[in-house]
């Protein structure tokens, strides 16, 4: 916001008088009424003028917007400031995979391997978001541990048992830090409120009654 003030002078005022009235009465008459104001009316009139910044629609297929993340744990995602990468693969380069990882983000970072590891980096980070949004869900286990491991939902799973993961893969490091990028909601996903997915190579029944929300490359997400 900014504001201006206009100041009016009783000398202004005088100068103003003279020029509409020829005769000495008038203009001393204009002079003396002039001098009987009150100091407030060098400011009487005051205009403020309003700005507003109307921000430009956000386009997510060329300008994708970094989200946040604290410095210490990625914990605190305060929206609107990034780490200025321009695409969720430089993103990536610049985010540290966590070398020690809680139980919840190995269940995360283990959903990315096994389901998505061949997949390109949105397509990993949708199914990152498959999982957080279930967690959040009422319809599905209150965290990344209960929704992976839930009765017949990832295929990986074998009697309630995730595989070994080769720790030392690129893979897997690419897994742990999309699974940071997601849970502190670092980078926009075309499927941002997807709860299911599917090969597209498959065709599930459940898939018929669910609206469909993206594609990235062999998955296909529905919410």
């Amino acid at each position: 916001m900014s504001r201006k003030t206009y100041t009016l002078s009783a000398a202004a005022i005088v100068a103003a008088a003279g020029l509409s009235f020829s005769s000495a009465d008038s203009a001393e008459a204009i002079a003396q009424d002039a001098a009987a104001l009150p100091a407030a009316t060098e400011t009487a009139a005051t205009a403020e003028e309003l700005i507003e910044i109307v921000p430009e629609p956000t386009v997510f297929v060329s300008e994708e917007v970094v989200q946040p993340v604290d410095d210490a744990d990625g914990a605190d995602s305060d929206r609107g400031s990034s780490y200025g990468a321009a695409s969720l693969r430089e993103l990536v380069s610049m985010v540290d995979a966590p070398e020690s990882m809680s139980e919840q983000m190995r269940c995360l970072a283990g959903a990315v391997y096994f389901e998505s590891r061949g997949e390109p980096l949105p397509g990993q980070l949708a199914v990152a978001k498959v999982v957080i949004n279930r967690a959040e869900d009422r319809r599905f286990p209150a965290s990344y541990c209960g929704v992976v491991y839930q009765r017949a939902q990832f295929s990986f799973v074998k009697n309630g048992r995730m595989p070994r993961i080769n720790s030392g893969s690129a893979a897997w490091e690419r897994a742990k830090t999309i699974a940071r990028i997601a849970h502190d909601d670092m980078w926009d996903s075309e499927a941002d409120d997807a709860v299911y997915f599917h090969a597209n190579y498959v065709r599930p029944k459940w898939s018929y009654r669910k609206q469909r929300t993206a594609q990235i490359d062999t998955h296909i997400f529905y919410r």
